[in-house]
């Protein structure tokens, strides 16, 4: 059985790439030129939960579209968009928040991640991430990007659940 990731309560910086993650990895094109996605109500309830306790958490996407931005500030998140280079932007982040490798987890799922998922010691990954991109994870999850991959993520970390009744 491979080791579990570190307990939220150990964790100094949670990172998620955007697409593919958070969604699908599919975008709908309108007629105008603007773009949607689809994103799970979970994930955003797991990010709040963690949020509630105190977890740092940054998106850090390649694109630059107001689509991420909207998550973001809806999830009540940082982000940082248009990234060419995300291990150095990941590089930056951390000593923000004073996060050490070994206490931080990078959700990605494509080859432009993988630079930042080697940097860390909890590279994790969606089921359906390159291939590449799967042969650096440490977890993979069950779930698909855009399928509530970061409400399992934050089910291994072993999050309490707000609200429950024991």
């Amino acid at each position: 059985m491979p080791e579990a990731p570190p307990l939220w309560s150990e964790l100094e910086l949670l990172v998620y790439d955007f697409d593919g993650v958070m969604t699908d990895n599919r975008a709908l094109i309108f007629r105008d030129g603007s773009e949607a996605v689809f994103v799970n109500r979970s994930d955003g309830l797991a990010v709040k939960r963690l949020r509630d306790l105190g977890v740092p958490q940054v998106i850090i996407s390649t694109e630059t579209d107001q689509v991420v931005s909207t998550r973001a500030e809806k999830l009540q998140l940082p982000v940082h968009q248009g990234i060419g280079n995300k291990l150095q932007c990941l590089r930056e982040v951390m000593v923000t928040y004073s996060a050490h490798p070994e206490k931080t987890l990078y959700i990605g799922n494509d080859t432009n991640d993988i630079e930042a998922m080697r940097f860390v010691a909890w590279p994790i990954a969606p089921a359906d991430a390159h291939h590449d991109v799967l042969e650096v994870a440490r977890v993979i999850t069950q779930a698909r990007g855009g399928e509530g991959v970061i409400r399992e993520v934050v089910d291994l970390l072993s999050v309490p659940s707000v609200g429950v009744r024991p």
